[in-house]
C-alpha cells in the first residue's frame, strides 16, 4: 500500500491539495478537468446480464410476457418479504402506483404532502383532480413536519402522503396518529427507501400502504417499475384489479380502471437487480464513507447522512452548503464541479413542488425550511461505478473550492460581467 509509484501523477505537495493549487487550475477558469469521463449522479447500477438474459429467455420460451406472469409474481413476493408486508402489487411505475391508491381509496378534495419531494408525488394527486396541499419540513431532518401537516388539515382534507426523502424514513408514528385523529388516509411515498428500516422495522408497513419505485436510477431498477406494499387484504385486491382495467371488481371507479401492470421483462430486470442489492448497498456505503472522511471538518459543509442505527440503502449522499460560512453558493459549487466533469445535481426535491408549475401560480406558500434546504443541497455520485479514487478527487476539488470560496466567487462574478471572450 505504501510502495513507491512507478507511473501516474506525482503525489501532491503537503497541504496544497491533490488536484487544484490555484484558481487557474479549475476547469471553470480554463484548467484541466479533474475527471476524464463524466462522473454522474443517478447512473443505473450494473446488472448480471447472463442472469437477466436467462430470465428473459425463460419468459420468451414460456410465452408469458405480461398479465401477472410467474416472474412478476416472484418479484412481488420478494418485494413484500423485503418490506415485511403481506402484499406487494407490482406496477409499471411508481406514479401509476400512487394513481391506483388515490382511486382505490376514493380520495377527494385535498391531500397534504411535503413540497420537498419529486414532482410525481404531487402530480399523481393533481392528475386525478385532487388538490395537493404542501406543508413545510423539519429543518433538522428535511422530512415532513407532522405538526405542520396537522395544522394544514381542513374539512376538505382526505389524506396525507408522507415522503421518505433520500431514503430517510419520516415520522410515521406521528403521521399515523394524525390520520387516526382526523379520519384520514395515510400513504407513504417510499420511492427512495427500499431496504431501509425505521425503528428497526422495514419500510413498507406504515399507514394504509407505501409505494416503492424501481426506476432505472433507483437502488433496485426494473427498467421502469413500481410497487404498492400493504397489509390490507382488501386494498391490495382493489389496487390489483384497478391496475388491470378493473377486472374482478363488482363496482369500479368512474374511471373504470387502468392498465398499470408490470411486464415480465421488467420483473426479470427487477429480480436480477434484487439479487445484487447487497452489493449495491455496500458500494453506496463505501462512497458515503469516502465522502464523510474526505469532507470532514470543513466549515460550512454538512453531509446529510442516514441514521447509523438503522439499515439503509445509502443511495443518496446529500451535501449541504452554507454560503455564509463557505463564501461559495450551492449553485456556483455545482457549476464548478460540472466543469470538472463531475455531473452533480440538485437532490430530489430541489426545486420544491410549490415553486413549480402548475402549483406556483395557483397558491403562494410560506415554506421557509423547505426553500432554504432545497437551495443549499447537492446530490453527490454514488454506486458501483463510483470508485474510491473518484470520491477522493471530488472531495479534494470541493475542499479546494471552499478554501477559496470568497476569492472564487468574486472572480466568477467578474468573469460573468465581462461575458464570453
Amino acid at each position: 500500500m505504501n510502495a513507491a509509484r512507478t507511473a501516474g501523477p506525482p503525489a501532491p505537495a503537503p497541504g496544497r491539495g491533490a488536484l487544484k493549487r490555484t484558481l487557474d487550475d479549475l476547469a471553470l477558469f480554463g484548467g484541466r478537468a479533474a475527471f476524464l469521463r463524466p462522473l454522474s449522479v443517478g447512473t443505473p447500477n450494473p446488472v448480471d446480464r447472463v442472469r437477466l438474459y436467462e430470465r428473459l429467455d425463460w419468459a420468451l420460451d414460456n410465452q408469458w410476457l405480461s398479465n401477472g406472469g410467474p416472474l412478476c409474481a416472484e418479484f412481488e413476493a420478494r418485494v413484500a418479504d423485503l418490506a415485511g408486508t403481506r402484499h406487494a402489487v407490482a406496477t409499471c411505475n411508481a406514479t401509476s402506483a400512487l394513481h391506483l391508491l388515490v382511486r382505490a381509496a376514493g380520495l377527494t378534495g385535498e391531500v397534504i404532502m411535503p413540497s420537498l419531494t419529486f414532482a410525481a408525488t404531487a402530480h399523481a394527486v393533481q392528475w386525478l383532480g385532487l388538490t395537493p396541499v404542501f406543508c413545510d419540513v423539519d429543518p433538522r431532518t428535511g422530512l415532513i413536519d407532522p405538526d405542520l401537516a396537522r395544522a394544514a388539515v381542513t374539512p376538505r382534507t382526505s389524506a396525507v402522503i408522507g415522503v421518505h426523502l433520500w431514503g430517510r424514513p419520516c415520522d410515521t408514528t406521528a403521521l399515523e396518529k394524525l390520520a387516526a385523529d382526523h379520519g384520514l388516509h395515510l400513504f407513504l411515498d417510499a420511492a427512495h427507501a427500499l431496504g431501509c428500516t425505521h425503528g428497526g422495522v422495514p419500510v413498507g408497513a406504515a399507514g394504509a400502504a407505501e409505494v416503492f419505485s424501481f426506476h432505472a436510477t433507483k437502488v433496485v431498477g426494473a427498467f421502469e417499475g413500481g410497487a404498492i406494499v400493504t397489509d390490507d387484504d382488501a386494498l391490495a385486491a382493489r389496487v390489483r384489479a384497478l391496475a388491470n382495467f378493473g377486472k374482478g371488481l363488482d363496482e369500479v371507479s368512474q374511471a373504470g380502471g387502468t392498465n398499470a401492470k408490470m411486464s415480465e421483462a421488467a420483473a426479470a430486470m427487477g429480480l436480477t437487480s434484487l439479487d445484487a442489492l447487497p452489493a449495491y448497498v455496500e458500494a453506496n456505503q463505501a462512497c458515503q464513507r469516502g465522502y464523510r472522511d474526505g469532507l470532514a471538518r470543513i466549515p460550512g459543509l454538512t453531509l446529510r447522512l442516514p441514521d447509523d442505527t438503522e439499515r439503509h440503502n445509502h443511495q443518496y449522499t446529500v451535501l449541504e452548503v452554507d454560503e455564509h460560512v463557505t463564501g461559495l453558493g450551492r449553485d456556483l459549487l455545482m457549476e464548478l464541479l460540472r466543469a470538472e466533469n463531475a455531473l452533480v445535481l440538485p437532490p430530489i426535491g430541489s426545486p420544491p413542488c410549490h415553486l413549480l408549475e402548475p402549483y406556483r401560480s395557483r397558491q403562494a406558500y410560506a415554506l421557509p425550511h423547505t426553500e432554504a434546504l432545497a437551495a443549499r443541497t447537492i446530490s453527490l455520485p454514488t454506486g458501483p461505478g463510483v470508485g474510491p479514487e473518484s470520491v477522493r478527487r471530488l472531495c479534494e476539488t470541493i475542499r479546494f473550492a471552499v478554501a477559496h470560496g470568497a476569492e472564487l466567487t468574486a472572480r466568477h462574478r467578474r468573469t460573468d460581467r465581462k461575458g464570453p471572450a
